[in-house]
């Protein structure tokens, strides 16, 4: 429980400092020590941190710009869950690896995807199919936000991430993906995640943008090798 937290507080200061990064940090170490925090009690986390983060950062809020993504965000669960019910074990792992190698992509070449509804509801489904099945759905909608400016990337994403973890919860409980013992877990994952996001915010200003992004590179290729050798070994 102590090292899941941990890890949690970890991928919850990366989130909040850069925009995304909560679940491409903590999944696949969870994973390891038990699976049943994919998805459901790393989304509870992360919906934790979009509440405190989209808080911090309210005043550089857009909701309207956001709407094309909301909306497809929706579709996009319930391919997420339906993924999620028909894959094994196995092919979730390597799912993962393949999610958090897009994310490593993103953040080192810096993609670049004109910022349109279009491609904004491409995204938004993109990040319903992954965020639900691997809990990891930042990726597709920081690639359509890159040009924007830092503190509307992070308050309008964490917007974004609330609404995508209430949808994921939604569409997860009934189909057995939620229930008590996800619940369990979760909880003392959410005062880590709050923990983390209240520290990004209050050194955010004085952490080297370039240095955070490279240290997540880091972390994330670490865990992307960590989870192939175990499950392709």
């Amino acid at each position: 429980m102590l090292a899941a937290a941990a890890v949690i507080f970890v991928g919850a200061f990366v989130q909040t400092s850069i925009g995304f990064g909560l679940a491409i940090v903590s999944a696949p170490f969870l994973f390891y020590l038990d699976k049943a925090y994919v998805p459901a009690p790393i989304i509870i986390a992360a919906l934790a941190n979009g509440l405190f983060t989209t808080w911090h950062f309210r005043a550089h809020l857009s909701f309207g710009g956001l709407k094309s993504a909301i909306i497809w965000r929706i579709p996009g669960s319930l391919a997420g869950v339906g993924l999620l019910m028909i894959i094994s074990e196995k092919t979730l792992a390597v799912l993962i690896a393949i999610v958090i190698a897009s994310g490593i992509l993103t953040t080192y070449f810096r993609l670049h995807v004109p910022f349109s509804q279009r491609n904004l509801g491409i995204a938004g489904f993109l990040s319903g199919l992954m965020g639900t099945s691997t809990s990891i759905g930042g990726p597709p909608m920081a690639i359509v936000m890159q040009g924007q400016v830092a503190n509307a990337i992070r308050g309008n994403l964490a917007a974004f991430f609330i609404f995508s973890c209430i949808t994921s919860i939604v569409v997860l409980f009934p189909t057995g993906y939620l229930g008590m013992s996800e619940l369990i877990l979760a909880a003392p994952l959410i005062p880590a995640s709050l923990l983390g996001s209240w520290l990004a915010s209050r050194f955010s200003g004085r952490i080297d943008d370039e240095m955070m992004r490279w240290g997540c590179l880091v972390l994330c290729s670490v865990s992307v090798v960590a989870m192939l050798l175990q499950y392709l070994a």
